[in-house]
């Protein structure tokens, strides 16, 4: 999905590279020149060649890249955006070793076993405010899906990019080295749904979606709306890596 959407003052095009289709969401402020990129997903010459191609279009220049965790097909363009950019790339420390254990995923990742990194990140933490292209961004340490996980909010811009922590209709697998449901879980209720409900929601994969929808009809959160309500059972349908 290509999406260009404006939100308050921030715009937003969406890409979604790879097999696994990652989003990758450019951000920028109107009347700037610099832009961010989360988590720049995409595998292919072409894909990275369509990114190249809308920042001359658009007259912009990356200043940042945020990522939303370490698994690869959120990483896999990182290097072809570095060969252009010299930029910093923000990551939670505790993903790290979810980098380096890229061929460890029983069943998901070996036949990516090509894939490797090889450049350097810049630690976030829990309640740190990142400003990139003129936008504050501040971090909330999501894990779950894997140790590191974070999600990116902009409170002025009602704007939650949540990587692989939510979904629309459905939240992150567990499943994958690193993964913790009860954690996943406490980290959605406890940090996410307490945002406003009219925060829109860019997941790291599929279709944008809000605070307020995923608090009324996500069916992994259901049980939280009732009274005595319990973690919903696995099983479910899980999106994403």
């Amino acid at each position: 999905m290509n999406n260009d959407s404006p939100v308050d003052m921030l715009h937003s095009r969406i890409f979604t590279f790879n097999p696994l289709g990652t989003n990758c969401v450019v951000l920028w402020e109107d009347g700037q020149k610099a832009c961010t990129v989360v988590d720049p997903g995409m595998s292919s010459a072409d894909g990275a060649q369509d990114l190249f191609d809308f920042f001359e279009k658009q007259g912009l220049t990356p200043d940042a890249i945020l990522l939303t965790h370490g698994h690869f097909d959120h990483f896999w363009g990182v290097e072809k955006l570095l060969a252009r950019y010299q930029v910093p790339v923000y990551l939670h420390p505790e993903d790290k070793e979810v980098m380096d254990n890229v061929t460890g995923t029983p069943g998901v990742t070996e036949s990516f076993s090509f894939l490797h990194h090889d450049f350097p990140t810049v630690d976030v933490a829990d309640g740190e405010v990142l400003t990139t292209a003129g936008t504050a961004w501040k971090v909330i340490h999501t894990p779950g899906h894997t140790p590191g996980g974070v999600c990116y909010y902009s409170a002025e811009n009602n704007l939650l990019l949540s990587g692989d922590t939510l979904f629309a209709g459905s939240i992150g697998r567990t499943d994958l080295y690193g993964g913790d449901y009860d954690k996943l879980m406490a980290s959605i209720q406890g940090k996410l749904l307490t945002l406003p409900g009219e925060t829109d929601v860019i997941p790291g994969h599929g279709h944008p979606t809000s605070i307020a929808q995923e608090g009324m009809h996500n069916p992994f959160l259901q049980p939280f709306n009732e009274p005595g309500g319990d973690f919903p059972e696995e099983g479910i349908s899980i999106e994403g890596i």
